[in-house]
């Protein structure tokens, strides 16, 4: 495991130590939630992308074939 020193403005650490709390969780493990959460959304977005540009260019092949299934 890595550690790592983040700066933050004072009323941002301020509530995610509150927020922390509230949910009962440890700051640590919040910001590891968050980020893991982002690098999915990430993640997803990026496949997205790919899948999107390997379409790019082949709409009409695209409408003929939903409209053999409909």
């Amino acid at each position: 495991m890595t550690a790592l020193t983040v700066r933050l403005p004072d009323e941002k650490h301020r509530r995610l130590k509150a927020l922390a709390k509230n949910r009962g969780t440890p700051l640590n493990r919040l910001i590891d939630e968050v980020t893991t959460l982002m690098l999915a959304e990430y993640d997803t977005e990026t496949r997205f992308r790919i899948r999107a540009a390997r379409g790019a260019g082949k709409t009409d092949a695209g409408l003929a074939l939903l409209a053999k299934v409909s």
